[in-house]
C-alpha cells in the first residue's frame, strides 16, 4: 500500500501560478510513473502530465508550454508547476503513482480554482 499526500492547491487569478506537490510513502516495489490528473465538475478525470522514473514526460495538449512536471526520486515526490493559469484549469487535481508491478494509487485530490 502506498499513501499519497498532496498539497499546493488554492485560489488564484487568471495568469497566476501555483505549484502542486505529491509525496508518496516508500514502496519496496519502486515507483515507475508519477502523474497528475484533473477532474472538473461534471467531467471525466483527464490526464494532465506524467513523468517516468527515467524522466520522460508527457503532457496534455491543453497545458503544454504552461505546466511543468518534475520529480525528486530521493523524496518520492512529484511536482506540477502551473503557470499562466486559465479559468478552464479549474478542477480537482489528483496525483497518481504506478509501481513497477503495475499497481497504481491515487491521492485524495486538491482543489485548484482560477478566477477570471
Amino acid at each position: 500500500q502506498v499513501q499519497l499526500v498532496e498539497s499546493g492547491g488554492g485560489l488564484v487569478q487568471a495568469g497566476g501560478s501555483l505549484r502542486l506537490s505529491c509525496a508518496a510513502s516508500r514502496s519496496r516495489l519502486g515507483i515507475n510513473t508519477m502523474g497528475w490528473y484533473r477532474q472538473a465538475p461534471g467531467e471525466q478525470r483527464d490526464l494532465v502530465a506524467t513523468i517516468t522514473s527515467g524522466g520522460s514526460t508527457n503532457y496534455a495538449d491543453s497545458v503544454k508550454g504552461r505546466f511543468t512536471i518534475s520529480r525528486d526520486n530521493s523524496k518520492n515526490t512529484v511536482y506540477l508547476q502551473m503557470n499562466s493559469l486559465k479559468p478552464e484549469d479549474t478542477a480537482v487535481y489528483y496525483c497518481r503513482v504506478i509501481l513497477f508491478n503495475s499497481y497504481n494509487y491515487w491521492g485524495q485530490g486538491t482543489q485548484v480554482t482560477v478566477s477570471s
